[in-house]
């Protein structure tokens, strides 16, 4: 296991992922005139609402060992790298929603890419979990991961149910 972040800053990403991921479902509502298919992506752009408070909360919480400086970093190497891993994230990947939008044809297409955006999501802080020194920043960073997992869920059902209904 390699340290070098604090749980802190893997909850400042987050709250940007959170914040990202809520305008993509809004964005993806906007795009659906069926009133059934338009409730999963308005309420999952709530949850992500309620994702960014949690995240926030808990990231008042952190004990001071969970925000300082695990290594001496004088060029920011370990800041940059977590910033490649939060931009490996679909939300983060410098496509703007409008254009990641705009190749979805079918609200299935829309439900895979809110998994994909979930699963990068999980990846991203289960890295950063593992390589967070403190132990409460890291059991912290769990709860990050169990909300993602409950989304991804969410999605994969609703995507199951969707595509069982055509065959």
């Amino acid at each position: 296991m390699i340290y070098g972040f604090n749980a802190e800053e893997v909850f400042q990403i987050g709250i940007d992922l959170e914040e990202n991921g809520k305008h993509f479902y809004e964005k993806a509502a906007d795009l659906v005139d069926n009133p059934d298919l338009k409730a999963m992506p308005a309420l999952l752009a709530q949850e992500e609402i309620e994702h960014v408070k949690i995240f926030k909360e808990l990231n008042a919480q952190l004990p001071e060992a969970a925000t300082k400086e695990t290594i001496w970093d004088p060029d920011h190497k370990m800041n940059q790298y977590l910033q490649m891993m939060a931009d490996m994230n679909i939300f983060r990947s410098g496509l703007d929603v409008d254009k990641q939008l705009s190749g979805i044809k079918t609200h299935e297409d829309a439900l895979r890419l809110a998994i994909q955006f979930e699963k990068d999501s999980i990846v991203f802080y289960t890295t950063m979990q593992d390589a967070t020194a403190d132990t409460k920043g890291r059991e912290f960073i769990g709860q990050l991961i169990y909300e993602e997992k409950k989304h991804l869920k969410k999605l994969a059902l609703e995507l199951k149910k969707h595509t069982t209904c055509k065959e």
